[in-house]
């Protein structure tokens, strides 16, 4: 990154012009979005190196929530202050985010007149792409039999013990084995970063990071204001998803599923409908807040969701970078992470049986159409918006000939 006078060069109006275009076009996934951010930041503009990019992204992956979105948000920081920040988020947040609310919109008035098939397909379509983020993760985080024993130790658990309660207490159990089974890994250098942020203002977002995340479930228990249960759980669930966009969806099925507050029909139906949309997967929680049962819900439940469960990544990755370079000169905390990183693997693998397979696969047809989905996506290529489309209409065709 450059000098500060030289990173506080763009007003916030065209850090949210350049993330608007990018929340407009960047499908994929949050790979894929680390792609488009460096083709876009590091090649085309040149607002960062190599170095500073990759020491960013790491920095964005140590932290839970969601990574792509986080490196957008210091980016916006970096060139335009706080409103850059806020400016960063909001281009390339809202536009899935308001399609969403207005699928979600369209599915509480046209649901019963939309074939059923036609939401049948969306949700086969989450199999498939659980399936591939559970692959793909795999590959990268599980890669000897010692991780592999946590991943698959994670899934059982959480199987027998489904809950948000459960997924926090394995991914907690997995950072202390990390430490225990890890050998730490030597620090590298690395570039900093150049972002202006004072340690007493890092030290205050971090203080209240960690006050929201113990206060709000007692606030939410002392009173049971809807609007407040649903600030805690969105809260909770966007300060405790470690590994992508993906894994927060056994998070919010745990909260909004079981508390009965969205059916689980419509759940994977908007969750299918999130890969067709370009942008972060956390906007997921717009569609849940819009389609929630009982009011707050429509367009503002749907903002109220979509802050609550964005809001730890703007108080984590702020109050982060003043402390990146010491976290980084800290080996244990790397072995802690790859014990973190393996469970996470379990918990999206039990995900993807309960809900996701559970809902979605109830007989050979279904199977198959989630088969040629995933071949689709992994062999393929082909882009998901288009798979969306594809398994939709193939739902509706199988209903309408068997």
């Amino acid at each position: 990154m450059q000098s500060s006078e030289t990173a506080r060069s763009d007003s916030w109006w065209t850090v949210f012009k350049v993330f608007l275009r990018l929340g407009l076009t960047s499908f994929g996934g949050p790979v894929a979005h680390l792609g488009y951010f460096h083709a876009e930041f590091v090649r085309r503009r040149q607002w960062l190196s190599e170095r500073g990019y990759a020491d960013l992204v790491a920095l964005c992956q140590f932290l839970p929530g969601p990574a792509s979105s986080q490196v957008g948000i210091a980016v916006g920081l970096a060139r335009a202050g706080y409103r850059g920040a806020l400016a960063a988020w909001a281009g390339f947040t809202l536009p899935s985010a308001l399609l969403l609310i207005l699928f979600a919109l369209g599915l509480a008035a046209w649901g019963s007149v939309l074939p059923s098939g036609l939401l049948h397909g969306l949700k086969v379509v989450a199999v498939a792409v659980v399936a591939q983020a559970v692959w793909g993760m795999a590959r990268v985080f599980c890669t000897d039999r010692v991780r592999l024993a946590l991943m698959l130790g994670a899934a059982v658990v959480l199987l027998l013990w489904s809950s948000a309660l459960g997924q926090v207490t394995v991914i907690l159990l997995a950072g202390l084995l990390g430490l225990l089974l890890f050998k730490p890994d030597s620090a590298e250098a690395h570039q900093p970063l150049g972002i202006l942020v004072s340690r007493r203002t890092a030290v205050f977002l971090l203080a209240l990071f960690f006050v929201l995340l113990l206060a709000l479930p007692l606030l939410a228990q002392l009173w049971p204001l809807p609007w407040l249960q649903r600030v805690d759980a969105f809260y909770r669930a966007g300060a405790l998803v470690f590994g992508g966009g993906h894994v927060v969806l056994p998070l919010l099925q745990a909260e909004v599923v079981g508390s009965g507050w969205v059916g689980s029909e419509a759940f994977l139906a908007g969750y299918g409908a999130t890969q067709a949309v370009p942008g972060p997967l956390f906007t997921f929680a717009a569609f849940l807040g819009a389609a929630m049962e009982q009011p707050p819900t429509g367009w503002l439940g749907g903002l109220l969701c979509l802050l609550a469960v964005f809001a730890p990544s703007f108080l984590l990755v702020i109050g982060a970078l003043p402390f990146w370079e010491r976290l980084r000169a800290n080996r244990h905390t790397g072995a802690a992470l790859q014990g973190v990183n393996a469970a996470v693997v379990g918990v999206l693998l039990a995900a993807l049986y309960d809900p996701v397979w559970t809902s979605a696969i109830l007989g050979p047809a279904d199977l198959a159409l989630a088969l040629a989905a995933l071949l689709a996506l992994m062999v393929w290529k082909l882009p998901p918006w288009l798979l969306v489309l594809g398994c939709g209409l193939a739902g509706w065709a199988l209903e309408v000939l068997l």
